[in-house]
Protein backbone atom coordinates (compact mmCIF):
# COMPACT_ATOMS: atom_id res chain seq x y z
CA UNK A 1 0.00 0.00 0.00
CA UNK A 2 1.43 3.50 -1.45
CA UNK A 3 2.18 5.87 1.69
CA UNK A 4 -0.87 7.64 0.76
CA UNK A 5 -3.23 5.34 0.94
CA UNK A 6 -2.11 4.64 4.33
CA UNK A 7 -2.38 7.86 5.25
CA UNK A 8 -6.11 7.61 4.28
CA UNK A 9 -6.70 4.05 5.86
CA UNK A 10 -4.49 3.92 8.96
CA UNK A 11 -6.73 6.19 11.11
CA UNK A 12 -9.40 4.28 10.31
CA UNK A 13 -7.62 0.96 10.88
CA UNK A 14 -5.92 1.86 14.14
CA UNK A 15 -8.77 3.95 15.82
CA UNK A 16 -12.00 3.32 14.68
CA UNK A 17 -12.57 -0.41 13.00
CA UNK A 18 -13.67 -2.85 14.89
CA UNK A 19 -14.48 -0.59 18.01
CA UNK A 20 -17.47 -0.81 19.59
CA UNK A 21 -19.34 2.24 18.97
CA UNK A 22 -21.85 3.58 21.69
CA UNK A 23 -23.53 6.50 19.47
CA UNK A 24 -27.21 5.54 18.09
CA UNK A 25 -26.03 8.70 15.54
CA UNK A 26 -22.37 7.09 14.61
CA UNK A 27 -23.44 3.85 14.48
CA UNK A 28 -26.05 5.41 12.01
CA UNK A 29 -23.23 6.83 10.16
CA UNK A 30 -21.50 3.48 10.03
CA UNK A 31 -24.52 1.80 8.47
CA UNK A 32 -24.99 4.92 5.89
CA UNK A 33 -21.19 4.87 5.32
CA UNK A 34 -21.38 0.75 4.67
CA UNK A 35 -24.61 0.96 2.61
CA UNK A 36 -22.96 3.68 0.02
CA UNK A 37 -19.58 1.62 0.28
CA UNK A 38 -21.76 -1.19 -1.85
CA UNK A 39 -19.69 -1.21 -5.35
CA UNK A 40 -16.84 1.07 -4.44
CA UNK A 41 -13.80 0.88 -2.71
CA UNK A 42 -13.55 2.29 1.14
CA UNK A 43 -11.35 4.33 0.41
CA UNK A 44 -13.60 6.45 -1.57
CA UNK A 45 -15.67 6.52 1.39
CA UNK A 46 -13.07 7.68 3.80
CA UNK A 47 -11.85 10.41 1.09
CA UNK A 48 -15.79 11.65 1.14
CA UNK A 49 -16.47 10.88 5.21
CA UNK A 50 -16.12 14.43 6.24
CA UNK A 51 -18.48 15.40 3.31
CA UNK A 52 -20.76 12.80 4.25
CA UNK A 53 -20.93 14.39 7.20
CA UNK A 54 -21.55 17.84 6.29
CA UNK A 55 -24.49 16.74 3.83
CA UNK A 56 -26.49 14.45 6.55
CA UNK A 57 -26.02 17.10 9.19
CA UNK A 58 -23.49 14.91 11.45
CA UNK A 59 -25.60 11.87 10.67
CA UNK A 60 -28.50 13.18 13.36
CA UNK A 61 -30.42 10.67 13.11
CA UNK A 62 -33.80 13.02 13.86
CA UNK A 63 -32.57 15.43 11.46
CA UNK A 64 -32.20 12.87 8.60
CA UNK A 65 -35.32 11.34 9.11
CA UNK A 66 -36.99 14.12 8.44
CA UNK A 67 -35.50 14.97 5.35
CA UNK A 68 -38.20 16.19 2.44
CA UNK A 69 -38.16 15.67 -1.10
CA UNK A 70 -36.20 18.94 -1.36
CA UNK A 71 -33.47 17.32 0.86
CA UNK A 72 -33.27 14.38 -1.31
CA UNK A 73 -32.72 16.42 -4.40
CA UNK A 74 -29.88 18.28 -2.24
CA UNK A 75 -28.33 15.17 -1.75
CA UNK A 76 -28.58 13.51 -5.34
CA UNK A 77 -26.80 17.14 -6.69
CA UNK A 78 -24.25 16.88 -4.01
CA UNK A 79 -20.67 15.54 -5.32
CA UNK A 80 -18.96 15.30 -2.13
CA UNK A 81 -21.05 12.04 -1.70
CA UNK A 82 -22.18 8.97 -3.60
CA UNK A 83 -24.89 10.01 -5.54
CA UNK A 84 -27.36 7.30 -5.63
CA UNK A 85 -31.05 7.96 -5.30
CA UNK A 86 -31.42 4.02 -3.92
CA UNK A 87 -28.47 5.37 -0.97
CA UNK A 88 -29.61 8.33 -0.37
CA UNK A 89 -33.59 6.96 0.11
CA UNK A 90 -32.27 3.82 2.28
CA UNK A 91 -30.36 6.76 4.51
CA UNK A 92 -33.38 8.18 5.16
CA UNK A 93 -36.00 5.54 5.54
CA UNK A 94 -33.30 3.73 8.09
CA UNK A 95 -33.37 7.25 10.10
CA UNK A 96 -36.81 7.12 10.45
CA UNK A 97 -36.86 3.01 11.41
CA UNK A 98 -34.08 3.78 14.11
CA UNK A 99 -36.39 6.19 15.28
CA UNK A 100 -39.33 3.92 15.92
CA UNK A 101 -36.19 1.07 17.20
CA UNK A 102 -35.27 4.26 19.49
CA UNK A 103 -38.81 4.50 21.22
CA UNK A 104 -39.05 0.53 21.43
CA UNK A 105 -36.07 0.05 23.19
CA UNK A 106 -34.29 2.96 24.79
CA UNK A 107 -31.68 3.46 21.47
CA UNK A 108 -30.63 1.49 18.49
CA UNK A 109 -27.90 0.19 20.25
CA UNK A 110 -29.89 -1.61 22.88
CA UNK A 111 -31.88 -3.09 20.28
CA UNK A 112 -28.65 -4.49 18.56
CA UNK A 113 -27.73 -5.58 22.09
CA UNK A 114 -31.05 -7.14 21.83
CA UNK A 115 -29.85 -9.18 19.12
CA UNK A 116 -26.65 -10.16 20.08
CA UNK A 117 -25.41 -13.05 19.66
CA UNK A 118 -26.69 -14.29 15.72
CA UNK A 119 -24.80 -15.65 13.39
CA UNK A 120 -24.14 -13.38 10.48
CA UNK A 121 -26.48 -15.37 8.29
CA UNK A 122 -29.27 -14.50 11.34
CA UNK A 123 -28.15 -10.55 11.34
CA UNK A 124 -28.16 -10.38 7.59
CA UNK A 125 -32.11 -11.56 7.76
CA UNK A 126 -32.77 -9.33 10.55
CA UNK A 127 -31.31 -6.49 8.88
CA UNK A 128 -32.71 -7.40 5.54
CA UNK A 129 -36.12 -7.26 7.54
CA UNK A 130 -35.92 -4.26 9.15
CA UNK A 131 -33.70 -2.04 7.18
CA UNK A 132 -33.36 -0.51 3.58
CA UNK A 133 -30.06 -1.47 1.39
CA UNK A 134 -28.59 -3.70 3.48
CA UNK A 135 -27.35 -7.08 2.09
CA UNK A 136 -24.82 -9.64 3.66
CA UNK A 137 -21.70 -7.98 2.72
CA UNK A 138 -23.30 -4.61 4.15
CA UNK A 139 -24.74 -6.31 6.98
CA UNK A 140 -21.49 -8.27 7.59
CA UNK A 141 -19.20 -5.19 7.17
CA UNK A 142 -21.34 -2.60 9.86
CA UNK A 143 -21.56 -5.74 12.53
CA UNK A 144 -17.61 -6.24 12.14
CA UNK A 145 -16.88 -2.53 12.05
CA UNK A 146 -19.06 -1.71 14.67
CA UNK A 147 -17.87 -4.63 17.26
CA UNK A 148 -20.79 -6.66 17.06
CA UNK A 149 -19.06 -9.47 14.84
CA UNK A 150 -15.20 -10.71 15.04
CA UNK A 151 -13.33 -10.26 11.89
CA UNK A 152 -12.23 -6.45 11.73
CA UNK A 153 -8.74 -7.59 12.96
CA UNK A 154 -6.26 -10.66 13.07
CA UNK A 155 -5.17 -11.63 16.37
CA UNK A 156 -1.47 -11.10 15.01
CA UNK A 157 -2.90 -7.22 14.34
CA UNK A 158 -1.33 -4.36 16.67
CA UNK A 159 -4.94 -3.00 17.11
CA UNK A 160 -6.11 -6.43 17.85
CA UNK A 161 -6.12 -6.06 21.79
CA UNK A 162 -6.99 -2.54 21.87
CA UNK A 163 -10.80 -3.71 20.34
CA UNK A 164 -10.26 -6.40 23.07
CA UNK A 165 -10.07 -4.17 25.56
CA UNK A 166 -12.59 -1.75 24.33
CA UNK A 167 -15.05 -4.52 25.16
CA UNK A 168 -16.72 -5.81 21.90
CA UNK A 169 -20.33 -7.90 22.30
CA UNK A 170 -18.78 -10.84 20.44
CA UNK A 171 -15.95 -11.17 22.89
CA UNK A 172 -18.16 -10.79 25.40
CA UNK A 173 -19.44 -14.37 27.87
Amino acid sequence: MSEDKKAIHKPYHDHQYGFPIHDDNELFCRLVLEINQAGLSWEIILKKEATFRKAYHNFNIKKVAAYTEADRERLIADPGIIRNRLKINAAIENAKTILQLQKEHGSFEKWLELHHPKTKAEWVKLFKKTFRFTGGEIVNEFLMSAGYLPGAHAASCSVYKKVLKADPLWNRK
